[in-house]
């Protein structure tokens, strides 16, 4: 009877240690994982001081905007192209990579850029593509009787593009 009370307790002290292993392993696996920095870029009200910021979240964000503008006090963030305050954590979190944001302090206003150049010289660029040229050929059929009909399709630098199509129909009125 001593040695199985012995027995029990020598394999139950492995058993616990296990079991509280693998609780803690868990509970690593199933946290969430932090969110990598994602680029932003934030203006002062009147636009005269632009900073390039990376932030993992909203308040963090806010932070940092607030020390790169020296700003006086707390800040708050609103779209620089339409004045759409950013709120919410889950607002934020649907910004695209390098949105231009404004920071205002207590008192100010979100107002329209004056100038259009500022506006273009941050709005998203196309990108940089190094093909010049694509030049496809379709060749294809409309009916069994015809000899085919070939559709030539260029494109230049990615954005624009040229197509002709030729088309043979009635093989029997060519031969007459």
């Amino acid at each position: 009877m001593d040695y199985a009370k012995s027995l029990s307790q020598r394999l139950a002290a492995p058993v616990s240690k296990c079991v509280s292993a693998s609780a803690s392993m868990t509970q690593q696996l199933l946290s969430s994982p932090t969110p990598r920095p994602r680029p932003y870029r934030v203006c002062n009200w009147d636009r005269s001081l632009r900073k390039g910021l990376m932030a993992r979240s909203l308040p963090d964000l806010l932070r940092q905007a607030q020390s790169a503008l020296l700003a006086p006090g707390p800040v708050s963030l609103v779209l620089d192209e339409d004045g759409t305050a950013v709120e919410t954590e889950a607002f934020f979190q649907t910004l695209e990579d390098g949105v231009v944001l404004m920071a205002l302090s207590k008192g100010q206003t979100w107002t329209a850029a004056e100038t259009p150049g500022y506006q273009l010289s941050l709005s998203h660029k196309p990108p940089r593509r190094i093909d010049v040229a694509c030049v496809t050929f379709d060749l294809y059929k409309t009916n069994p009787r015809d000899l085919g009909c070939l559709n030539v399709k260029a494109t230049l630098y990615g954005t624009y593009s040229m197509s002709y199509n030729l088309r043979c129909r009635g093989a029997k009125r060519l031969v007459k």
